[in-house]
């Protein structure tokens, strides 16, 4: 482990590369094209593997021992988001309006370390390595399902994946078993009322004030209705209506997300804010359309493949691994954990010596010394899981 620790360091400069090329050059979900060119030239130049393209913007790289052992899964997601980037960074992004905020640009130089590492090494393992580069992770109905159902995953015998994460200290890893990451849902509203002149309002029916108390009563389905042990969040993220100061309009739209770990939670969710919305509608004669969506599976990972993750990477980096907390945030690395025994972990980014930007801000960046920590870990678990038959 410490003469494969050494190789990965020895590639700093190339993990640093790859991913500040990345960053300046970030591509939306299901629209990858360039990225995942450039991802399949990397992997040419190594030389080692069977290389597919499942869809038009992903990337899957087999390392093929040759010798009869287990099939493990490292999945690394690769899609940016519609923001303007404003970090002032010499690599800052060149595609106006998308930028590399949530720190994918690293999950894929990290995975194409471990390639260029792990290649090497092909005759001291057993079995076979699918490097999954996914598509449109943040985008439903997302990247990893399509692949799932383009086989990608059959006869997979565990699937690993990381995060980098603002929300711990960087080069720490976070691993647990169990409820990780919620389930995104997203729910849209438009309350149907009548407009009429703000200096009348006894002749409308406003929905402004009738949305403004379905956003009041959906909080209370949260702090009234649901254990306060149970993780739940519903938010209202969005109110549009009206367009001048002295008329109130016909209609209002609201917009947000609700986020669960349980099945049952979600459809009881879709089912009491309608009966909330309904009510409040008709109380004030008013009509109304709501749409629930469902968006990924909540994330859980397998208690035996992450006991196997915390041994290793306790082996490999002693201290520094410690117990991560679940996040309300969503992945749709769910969608393997379907198929296969899976597990995701956190290595963390955050630096005391400068501001710590969240996930999607446009000022969001990541510490660089931890993509040389995850792409250890991720040669670390490739190597004990493969490394006997």
């Amino acid at each position: 482990m410490a003469d494969l620790a050494r190789e990965v360091e020895a590639i700093r400069g190339d993990l640093v590369a790859w991913r500040r090329h990345l960053h300046e050059h970030p591509e939306l979900s299901f629209q990858e094209r360039e990225t995942a060119a450039f991802i399949e030239r990397e992997l040419a130049k190594m030389g080692a593997f069977e290389i597919s393209r499942p869809t038009e913007t992903s990337v899957v790289a087999r390392l093929v021992t040759g010798r009869p052992g287990r099939v493990l899964a490292l999945r690394a997601d690769i899609d940016a988001l519609p923001i303007e980037e404003e970090t002032g960074l010499p690599f800052a992004s060149k595609n106006p309006g998308v930028m590399h905020a949530c720190g994918h640009d690293g999950h894929t130089a990290m995975l194409l370390g471990a390639c260029k590492v792990l290649a090497a090494h092909r005759d001291q393992l057993h079995g076979e390595i699918r490097f999954i580069f996914q598509h449109a992770e943040e985008l439903t109905p997302g990247g990893a399902q399509e692949l799932v159902d383009a086989g990608v995953l059959n006869g997979v015998d565990a699937v690993i994946g990381q995060h980098l994460w603002q929300g711990m200290e960087s080069c720490r890893i976070g691993v647990r078993a169990g409820e990780l990451m919620a389930a995104p849902d997203t729910f849209h509203i438009r309350i149907i009322g009548r407009g009429g002149h703000a200096a009348q309002p006894h002749l409308t029916v406003d929905p402004i004030a009738i949305g403004a108390q379905v956003v009041v009563s959906l909080q209370q389905l949260a702090s009234r209705r649901v254990d306060p042990f149970e993780p739940f969040v519903l938010s209202v993220t969005k109110f549009v209506g009206g367009t001048a100061d002295n008329v109130i309009p016909s209609e209002v739209e609201l917009c947000g997300t609700v986020r669960t770990f349980r099945e049952e939670r979600r459809a009881w969710a879709a089912q009491a804010m309608e009966a909330v919305i309904k009510g409040i509608a008709e109380a004030h004669g008013a009509s109304y359309e709501f749409r629930y969506e469902r968006g990924y599976r909540p994330v859980v990972n397998d208690p035996e493949l992450t006991a196997f993750v915390r041994a290793t990477l306790a082996e490999e980096f002693g201290d520094l691994v410690t117990e991560a907390e679940p996040t309300m945030g969503g992945e749709d690395f769910s969608a393997y954990q379907t198929v296969a025994p899976g597990t995701f972990f956190f290595t963390g980014i955050r630096r005391a010596d400068r501001e710590a930007y969240p996930h999607h801000h446009p000022r969001f960046d990541i510490d660089e010394d931890a993509l040389v920590v995850g792409c250890r870990a991720l040669v670390a678990l490739a190597t004990k899981y493969l490394g006997q038959p």
